[in-house]
């Protein structure tokens, strides 16, 4: 795989999509067997998430982030159109669940999504594919000071316990805490098909639309060629 330079992305993101109403309650854009977390640091008004999967370009249809608002992942049968909603619904004042409750009300494959959200105070929400089918389980959430996580397709309860430890333990950065929560969930075995692609998505106050994204497409090693792009940015864009 051919590495692209990372770079600080500080733009405005695309406008935010059509409500709810515009998107079929059963709607599969794709089944993004994955594991993710989402996170905010109070002090220093961010908010992020980071992703990964066997599923291609998982970090640009998975996480979505909205500084001053929080940070929200959508997976397993994923609805993209969902990302900008939610953060619509969590900027207006909803609180997390609720959010999750609007999503799902009216959609007939609920129980197909993995959602996982916070908002800039540390509230988190999840909702598990109790449905899911055999071959996209072990499925499990945790949730903690600042953070939640959540994954299915994994290779076994240690993912998340990994990811969830991972961020609780790492000093520093968000971006540190989700890149070493993200590592951590990958050597512990991670998605159990194999690893293709990761992302991390981060906004930050004052600035409009994402602050800082990495994404590693396609490679047969995605979280460790994440942490390399990451590990290449300019110290002040870690810290």
């Amino acid at each position: 795989m051919t590495s692209t330079i990372p770079m600080l992305l500080s733009f405005a993101m695309a406008a935010p999509g059509a409500g709810l109403g515009d998107v079929t309650v059963s709607e599969i854009h794709g089944v993004s067997a994955t594991f993710s977390i989402v996170g905010v640091d109070r002090n220093a008004g961010t908010c992020g998430a980071a992703v990964a999967s066997k599923y291609p370009d998982v970090g640009h249809v998975v996480p979505y982030v909205r500084a001053d608002v929080g940070a929200f992942c959508t997976q397993h049968h994923h609805v993209p159109a969902w990302g900008e909603r939610a953060l619509d619904l969590l900027e207006r004042g909803t609180r997390p669940e609720s959010v999750l409750s609007q999503l799902l009300q009216d959609d007939d494959q609920a129980e197909q999504r993995q959602l996982g959200i916070i908002d800039m105070s540390g509230r988190t929400a999840v909702h598990n594919p109790t449905a899911a089918p055999e071959n996209s389980r072990y499925w499990a959430a945790m949730t903690g000071r600042d953070y939640c996580c959540q994954g299915n397709t994994l290779a076994g309860r240690e993912v998340v316990v990994a990811m969830a430890r991972a961020f609780e333990d790492t000093s520093g950065s968000l971006s540190n805490r989700l890149m070493s929560a993200l590592q951590a969930a990958d050597a512990a075995g991670g998605d159990h098909r194999g690893r293709l692609a990761a992302g991390l998505r981060i906004a930050k106050r004052g600035v409009p639309g994402v602050w800082l994204e990495l994404y590693t497409d396609h490679s047969d090693d995605a979280v460790r060629d994440l942490v390399r792009k990451y590990e290449q940015l300019p110290a002040d864009l870690r810290q």
